[in-house]
């Protein structure tokens, strides 16, 4: 008996030239490494039927679910700044969408599932440690309340998968509010073909903008998401790695964790990403990739605006938005309530001392609400100036010490996933010990508590320890 999930698939209702119809490629003995049933919940998914041997099945990609309409999306995108005029879903298969209790809806996709006709002479395959990795680090930015496509199950396959060597396979149960990116809109619009972009934009209106009419509104509401989410990465640190056009998606969920990482010590031109050479995806250049991607999106969609100084009014206001956002994340971060013209000053004071020496950049902040910040740096004396800076900007809010240090604690986490607590939890299960995976799993769930027990978790990596490169997951 095949597992029954509640699908309504709406982009499956769209011409055949947005995707291919496909089932994914059954796996030789699919096992269970983790299965969120608390997102099963929220989707108003049966976690006992998930887990079954026939939702087993299901999430491994040997037996489709009732109501599932399987295609691979295609899209194109800039990859790095050069352009690829046919990308798609290389090694994932949209099972179909379900509308969850709250009426919101959402695609559930299977990634490594097998070859389709995107996958550029690729296997179609994950192995074990970028499906972990992702399980992680996606269920970390939820908890971190930062916009991003969720992690249902990750089953593995029992066929290796070659790489540079044989790994153990595995599949990715991927949530997200719609796999739509930037380069969707792309690769219609390089095609000339203006009735699939119509298509596209109405689809996206219904499922994202309900209250929008044109292309430009549609552009707007992108643009007003993107400026909400990358100041959402920056407040925790985040390096997204890979910020190509077919990575940014409409809904302003972050998507596609490849070779991104959190920064240990601070610097803004950090880069973690193997094949980032020149840091064109730096921590702090992060905006400016936003505005050159959403720029592609308008361009993209100018058959359908005639509206020209509308459009690039559109993108004009990237900035103005992305500022004021960013200063909303760090004002939280230094505990003010209130706004006062310096404060951008005050908080990049505090980031320039922190670059001197690269004080760890999660626990400099969260060291802030018990004071012990001092301890994290190595400019002390810098320091000391800016604190009274600080010091005196707070005394003009009215905040008893009690309400800034909650302030403080629920926007600057304790916890993170440090990408050496990462590697450690994959080369642990690639051994067949998911111990560490589902301590730090558990751990990160309440990043902005106490540590407690997970203390050790908060510590920066040794050098010894210290990854300072991450690979993208094919």
């Amino acid at each position: 008996m095949s597992l029954e999930l509640p699908f309504d698939n709406s982009y499956a209702r769209l011409p055949d030239r947005f995707y291919t119809r496909l089932s994914p490629t059954p796996v030789a003995k699919p096992g269970l490494m983790a299965l969120n049933r608390g997102l099963a919940d929220r989707l108003g998914l049966d976690a006992e039927a998930l887990a079954s041997e026939a939702g087993l099945a299901a999430l491994a990609g040997n037996e489709l679910p009732g109501g599932a309409d399987p295609l691979a999306q295609v899209y194109a995108g800039h990859q790095f700044g050069g352009w690829s005029p046919r990308l798609g879903d290389g090694r994932a298969i949209l099972l179909g969408e379900v509308v969850a209790p709250d009426g919101k809806r959402f695609d559930i996709q299977l990634k490594g599932s097998g070859p389709t006709p995107y996958s550029r002479m690729g296997d179609g395959r994950a192995w074990v440690g970028p499906v972990l990795r992702e399980y992680i680090v996606s269920e970390a930015m939820a908890a971190l309340n930062v916009p991003t496509t969720r992690a249902l199950a990750a089953v593995t396959t029992g066929e290796p998968v070659h790489r540079e060597e044989p790994l153990p396979g595995a599949v990715l149960t991927r949530v997200a509010a719609s796999h739509i990116r930037v380069g969707t809109f792309q690769y219609f619009y390089s095609q000339n073909d203006h009735k699939a972009l119509c298509d596209l934009v109405a689809h996206v209106i219904a499922r994202h903008d309900p209250e929008a009419e044109t292309a430009l509104d549609v552009l707007q509401g992108v643009v007003e998401r993107q400026a909400r989410l990358i100041p959402k990465w920056m407040g925790v640190g985040f390096i997204h790695g890979v910020m190509n056009t077919d990575n940014m998606t409409i809904s302003g969920e972050t998507i596609d964790y490849g070779p991104c990482a959190f920064m240990d010590g601070y610097h803004p031109m950090r880069v973690f990403s193997s094949i980032d050479a020149q840091g064109r995806y730096a921590f702090s250049r992060q905006p400016d990739v936003a505005l050159w991607n959403l720029t592609q999106l308008a361009q993209s969609l100018m058959p359908l605006i005639d509206d020209v100084e509308g459009a690039q009014g559109a993108i004009d206001r990237f900035p103005e938005l992305f500022r004021a956002a960013w200063l909303s994340v760090f004002r939280a971060k230094l505990g003010l309530l209130t706004e006062v013209d310096g404060d951008a000053e005050l908080i990049q004071g505090l980031l320039q001392i922190m670059a001197k020496g690269e004080a760890d950049f999660t626990n400099t902040f969260r060291a802030l609400g018990d004071d012990t910040a001092r301890d994290q740096v190595m400019d002390r004396e810098a320091f000391d100036a800016w604190h009274d800076l600080w010091t005196a900007r707070l005394a003009k809010e009215e905040a008893t010490p009690e309400t800034r240090a909650e302030v403080l604690n629920r926007t600057s986490p304790a916890l993170i996933p440090r990408t050496h607590r990462i590697e450690e939890a994959i080369v642990a299960a690639v051994s067949g010990d998911l111990g560490k995976f589902q301590r730090l799993n558990d751990a990160l769930s309440t990043p902005f508590a106490a540590p407690g027990d997970f203390a050790d978790l908060a510590r920066p990596p040794t050098p010894e320890e210290a990854v300072p490169q991450t690979f993208c997951g094919t």
